[in-house]
């Protein structure tokens, strides 16, 4: 079958389109940062040259020398070994950009000029696809954070932290440990101690956890002291990918009283080499759970509730070793992508082109829609049963792997790129 064509109902298929950043020439030696190596602005993707690629089906097409060929007006932006300055164009830009694209891969005409710029996804060396800015994560599922209340807070009353349904938590995390799926994790070391230890102990982390999550890629920049409202969620937030928040829980418990989560999750965050952008998921929209308490105004989304609403009916899946352990539902999440960029500049807080922000760990109502090993073991008082032996936590030598897929138009499916990651032992 030539390149141009897809299989149909292939879930990468000209309906998506995700975005990312490769290289010809198989894997290099460098880092897999966006930022490091390839900084040229040439058209070709010749080996070890970063490029911006659009993958259709199992091909990757070298989006920049498309441009090039076909005299697009966004060849500058294409042309470019990093998403940023696509990411910075702006909603307009972007929505040009895609609809060139869409009928590079469609119409007849232009055939011949784009098959030689198809690569088989086999002969590709896949990148971080953007220069991450700033990097926030949230606490956005109800279900995992009840959960997660039971779990550390079993005699409380309430589950929930008294301001959790009044705004969204979360942190700021370390920007410059995002990495792209593929990369090996090591196990971190860091201070822990349980309960009975009497003081603490330093070692390599006995209760490495994985936190299933969605990261929304921010494209134009906000000036500092100006709020970004509701509103304008879609003219500033390009995409999406799935994202991985590996946690040390038992460095974690030790440290985050009172100031939060530090060692226990800086040291990795993986990414999908692909970014799907938010225009391939309109037909995935769908309206959050119903809110049980009032919202202040700049975080109300209720009047946008049936035409605009805020929510992604994203299906992912955990594998561990390539078994499936859980399949949490985005489309259960309580506070929306939308209300979190507000809440997270309501203060002023400015953005940049390439903030990540997270959804926080997706979890459904089910035991088997949990979406990190924390909940799905109960803190290891439960075993995991996989087909390779039992777990608690991770081992060295695990492989973690998060798939997803979305509604997509007249029947179809929109494919997220997957995010893997393998442990390796600490030093």
């Amino acid at each position: 079958m030539p390149p141009f064509d897809v299989t149909e109902g292939d879930p990468f298929g000209p309906h998506n389109l995700p975005y990312g950043v490769f290289s010809l020439g198989g894997p290099d030696s460098g880092s897999n940062s966006a930022s490091d190596g390839g900084s040229g602005s040439g058209s070709g993707s010749g080996s070890g040259r970063r490029s911006v690629g659009v993958r259709l089906g199992d091909h990757v097409l070298d989006a920049g020398a498309a441009a090039v060929e076909l005299g697009s007006p966004y060849a500058a932006l294409l042309a470019r070994p990093s998403l940023n300055p696509l990411l910075a164009a702006g909603r307009t830009a972007w929505s040009d950009v895609r609809r060139a694209i869409t009928a590079w891969v469609t119409v007849p005409a232009h055939r011949e000029t784009i098959a030689p710029l198809l690569h088989p996804l086999s002969e590709v060396t896949l990148h971080l696809p953007f220069e991450v800015a700033d990097y926030v994560d949230f606490y956005a599922s109800e279900n995992h954070a009840r959960n997660v209340g039971q779990i550390f807070r079993p005699d409380a009353e309430d589950s929930l932290t008294p301001n959790w349904k009044h705004l969204p938590i979360g942190y700021h995390g370390r920007s410059g440990t995002v990495v792209v799926s593929g990369t090996e994790v090591v196990r971190p070391s860091g201070q822990r101690k349980s309960p009975a230890d009497p003081a603490p102990v330093f070692g390599p982390s006995v209760k490495l956890d994985i936190e299933a999550e969605v990261g929304f890629v921010v494209g134009t920049p906000s000036a500092m002291g100006t709020a970004v409202p509701l509103s304008d969620f879609r003219d500033h937030v390009f995409g999406l990918c799935l994202l991985n928040d590996w946690s040390a829980r038992d460095l974690q418990a030790w440290e985050y009283v009172p100031l939060g989560p530090f060692l226990g999750k800086s040291f990795a965050t993986s990414v999908s080499a692909w970014i799907t952008p938010l225009d391939a998921l309109d037909d995935a929209r769908v309206a959050p759970p119903t809110r049980t308490h009032p919202l202040l105004p700049y975080l109300d989304d209720t009047d946008d509730a049936s035409e605009d609403p805020g929510g992604y009916d994203l299906r992912i899946s955990v594998a561990v070793n390539g078994h499936v352990v859980s399949e949490p539902p985005f489309s259960t999440m309580y506070w929306t992508a939308a209300q979190q960029l507000a809440h997270m500049t309501v203060n002023g807080a400015s953005l940049r082109t390439g903030d990540l922000y997270g959804s926080g760990t997706v979890s459904g109502a089910s035991d088997d829609q949990r979406g990190s090993l924390l909940e799905l073991t109960w803190n290891g008082r439960d075993t995991l049963e996989l087909p390779d032996g039992k777990r608690t936590f991770l081992e060295d030598g695990d492989v973690v792997t998060l798939t997803a897929w979305a509604p997509g138009p007249d029947g179809t499916r929109v494919g997220l790129g997957e995010v893997t990651g393998r442990i390796t032992p600490g030093a």
